[in-house]
Parts: C-alpha cells; structure tokens; sequence
C-alpha cells in the first residue's frame, strides 16, 4: 500500500540532492553525451564504465537513481546526510538489505527552459527495463520520455487560473502547467501514478496540484477550466490477452477510440477561452486519412471548438508495432517478439488499417459565437527543438485578431517580416528570373513556403511602415498589374503567412 509521501523527508531531500549538485549538466559532464544517450536507449554499461571506480556523491547518486544499481548504505548516508537511507526507505524510493540500499523508483533532474526562464526540476518514476533486467510490469509508471518533453515545450506560456492534467502519469505535465497555471487538478487511473506526481510536486516544493484518481474526465464531472493538458494513453494495442495492456500507455480501448473519446468529451470541460493540449495516434482506415478522421472527432463535439491539428509523422502498421514492442522490452529475435508483431498486424487488418499518425492536437472552447480556426495539418520536417507553446500562443493572438478584420481592414494593417524569416532564391543556370522563391522559418515549425514574384515583394517590403494595401497597390504599379486583382490575390495568403508566423501584425 503506498503512503502520501512525507513533505519533510521531500524537503530534506530537495535539500541534499542540491547540495550533491545532482544535475542534468553534472551527470551529462560525469559520463559525457553519447553514454547519456545509451542510457536512454537502456544501455548502462557505457556510463558505469566513464564512472569508474569514483565514489564521490554524485558518483553514488547518478548509479542509485539513474542507473538502478544498489549502493552502500554507508554512501548514501554521506550523500544524503539529511535523509540518509532510512529516509529513502520511508519516502518508498528504496529498500535496504544490510549495508546495501537497492532502489525502487528511479529519480533524474531534468532540465526545462521556457518563457519565465529556465530551471531544474528531479522526477521519481518507476525503473525503466535495463534497470529491471527485463520487460516492464504492466502498472509500470514511466518517466520522461521524448512525447513528455514534446508536450511540454507545447504548452502555452500564457497565464491561466484553473487547469487539469489527464493521465498524469509522473507528473510533469502538471509540474509545467503549474507555471502558468493557479490550480491544477492532476488525474490518472493508476494510484502509483498519482502518488508519483504528488511525490514530484513536494520534492520540487510546487504547490496547487491536486490528484483524483479515474478515467479521463470521470474525475471532474461538471467541472471547467482554463487550460488541460493531457498526454493520454493512446498507443493503439490489441485487444488480446497475450499482449500487455501498460498502463502509462494503453488506455484499454480499440484503435484510436481514446484519441476519439478525449476529443469528444473536452468541448463541455473547457471554459470560453479555454485550450486544451495533447498527443495522439490516429488510424488512417479503409482509405480514409487518419487527419480526416480528427476532423470527423472535432465536428462530432457537442461544445463547438475551435481546432489546430499537427500530424508530425506517419508510420506504416509493421513498424508502429516494432516501436511499442520494443518499448516494452520484448527483443527482436525472440519467438516473444515475434507472437506480439503477429497479433498487433492482425488488429490492424480487422480495421484496415494503412498508416498510423502521430501529432499534436490544440482544442479550444471559443470565448463567444462560432469557431474560427480549422487546421488540419501534415508537418513532418524535422525541428529545431525550441518550445513551440510561445509560437502557438502567438499563431492564436495573431488568428483572433486577423478573424476580426474583413478585407479592407486588412489592406490597412501593418506588417513586419518576423525575425527568424530568410528568403531563398532558385535559379536557373543562365536565367536572370528566378524559378522558384522560398520563405523560410527558423523557429516555430520550422515551416518552408514558395511564393511568387508579387507576393515576395510585399513580404521583402513589410518593414510596419505603410499598410498592406498601400503596398500592393505599389508592388501593382511595379509590376504592371491590375491593383484590384492583385489584392484579391495576396491578401488572402498575407492573413495565413501572418498566421503561421512568418509577418507580424504590427499597429501603426
């Protein structure tokens, strides 16, 4: 039976784990990157041999709660003077044989930087299978992992009074929302899940998370708020009694039903305003895309929302199967492995199922009348890993405000080619003329768009110092055009450049 954590031994914790410099770049810089990076591919012989045989506190914290291995207890009680091993003990972290301490959970620093500034937070979760020496149980609670890190570069920096976090699994998400967000309500099926987000929250003296245990809004009825975030169980697993249901990412239904059912259930638990982030899998099915079938979720809704769908890449049946098999430490080779990829391509073919997406879903609950943004998009360009939440809650400010404005006021706003904007030039060999002209994003998604001679011009022109308008009218004259027509023209794809970034609506 698992018991609240202790705030003291929390605290006493907190302390000596800063004290012992137990960070991210203290442990990058005590095995180097490429054994940080087995350890995430659960290879920890790399890092023990780059440890060696050093017994500072570091040494002895980085082998306990990183690379799951038992550590004397005489050590410990050097690196955690204040809580010393039978502190480990009460908090549920480890047990203790003799002399030696084992670990339970595994606890990490992870770093984290956004808006506000950049920062450190240590999260416990379960131990990972290198440290188990096999597959994973299935109440395993996993750490974080590159879909947690995902999420929360995702989240919007944007103030907020009530939030909630569906599937909190360890934590983080609610950790991050708690940054902007006043209260959050934390939930999850999984009770060791729950003990594990209140257990972060006191280690990293964050207050305001509450915890409810249940279903996805099964917890909440009848309740809104400002902000949900949710990075749900949505690995789509057969329905089979040979295959693992894990908690941390099988939310026990068919397909994508719990992408589906999340979509359909949001909508009455948003307030006017309210956005509510996640991850999902979506199916593509009997030929229909799997991004026409969120589309089909969202218009189901019973609360009409507004809706930015990013599928971010898509992967054939096989290899989706090969992917979760593998994260459930089942090998290749094995007649175990091969027993799993024949029962989740079997549950693929019962749906005819082609492709599996994968992306980021925003939903929001307009503020007042209809919604105005339906996008529904494929970027699978590789990122440049800077947090997208800024650029998302620009794109919305910059949507809002753009949806207020009917043509003429649009030909009478002011633009400023964003910063992180290049512009190249393709060329013929010979020709003066270039053949094609490309826009390029540094930050955000990352987007590139061609555009022709007009619309370069006015974007090359957009400096905030003459409106839209009267721009084109110039770039008309130039170019011996029709200035009407031209207008007609660009100013539609103005709006959507403004939207994805590439201008900056500007005032006068």
């Amino acid at each position: 039976m698992l018991h609240d954590p202790d705030p003291l031994l929390c605290q006493a914790l907190a302390a000596d784990l800063s004290a012992a410099s137990f960070t991210a770049l203290a442990l990058k810089e005590a095995w180097g990157a490429p054994a940080g990076d087995a350890i995430s591919r659960g290879l920890r012989g790399p890092a023990e041999r780059a440890l060696g045989d050093r017994d500072d506190d570091l040494a002895v914290l980085a082998r306990l709660f990183v690379l799951g291995r038992a550590q004397p207890a005489a050590s410990l009680s050097r690196a955690l003077p204040s809580v010393g091993a039978d502190g480990l003990v009460a908090l549920g972290l480890a047990t203790q044989h003799e002399a030696a301490v084992t670990p339970v959970a595994a606890l990490r620093p992870q770093s984290y930087a956004d808006a506000m500034g950049a920062g450190e937070w240590w999260i416990a979760s379960d131990l990972n299978e290198a440290a188990l020496g096999g597959p994973l149980p299935e109440e395993h609670v996993l750490g974080v992992g590159r879909a947690s890190l995902t999420l929360t570069a995702l989240q919007l920096p944007t103030p907020a009074v009530r939030g909630l976090d569906v599937g909190a699994g360890c934590g983080i998400q609610a950790l991050r929302a708690r940054r902007n967000v006043d209260n959050i309500i934390a939930t999850d099926i999984s009770e060791r899940a729950l003990w594990f987000t209140r257990l972060n929250a006191l280690i990293n003296g964050i207050d305001s998370i509450e915890t409810r245990s249940g279903s996805l809004f099964e917890p909440v009825v009848g309740e809104t708020f400002d902000r949900v975030v949710s990075n749900p169980p949505f690995v789509i697993t057969p329905r089979s009694a040979e295959v693992p249901a894990y908690e941390y990412r099988d939310g026990g239904m068919v397909g994508d039903d719990l992408v589906a059912a999340f979509v359909a259930g949001v909508g009455e638990h948003l307030a006017p305003g309210g956005v509510a982030q996640l991850l999902g899998n979506w199916e593509t099915r009997d030929g229909i895309d799997g991004l026409d079938r969120v589309r089909e979720w969202v218009q189901s809704s019973a609360v009409p929302l507004d809706a930015w769908i990013v599928e971010r890449e898509s992967v054939e049946p096989l290899a989706y199967a090969e992917l979760w098999i593998r994260d459930g430490g089942t090998l290749p080779g094995t007649a175990r492995f091969a027993a799993l990829i024949d029962a989740w391509l079997d549950d693929f073919a019962s749906r005819k199922v082609s492709a599996v997406g994968f992306g980021y879903l925003l939903l929001r609950r307009p503020s007042s009348g209809s919604p105005t943004l339906t996008r529904y998009e494929k970027l699978h360009q590789s990122l440049s890993g800077d947090s997208l939440g800024a650029h998302l809650a620009k794109a919305l400010e910059t949507h809002d405000r753009l949806s207020a404005l009917d043509t003429e006021g649009l030909a009478e706003s002011f633009f400023v080619v964003a910063p992180d904007v290049t512009e190249a030039r393709h060329h013929m060999p010979g020709e003066e003329d270039p053949t094609v002209i490309e826009l390029r994003q540094g930050g955000g998604f990352g987007r590139s768009v061609n555009v022709d001679s007009g619309l370069a011009a006015l974007v090359g022109a957009c400096d905030g110092d003459l409106p839209a308008g009267v721009l084109i009218d110039a770039i008309a004259q130039l170019l011996d055009v029709d200035a009407a027509a031209l207008r007609a023209d660009l100013l539609p794809r103005v709006r959507e450049l403004a939207t994805m970034g590439f201008l900056d609506l500007n005032s006068p």
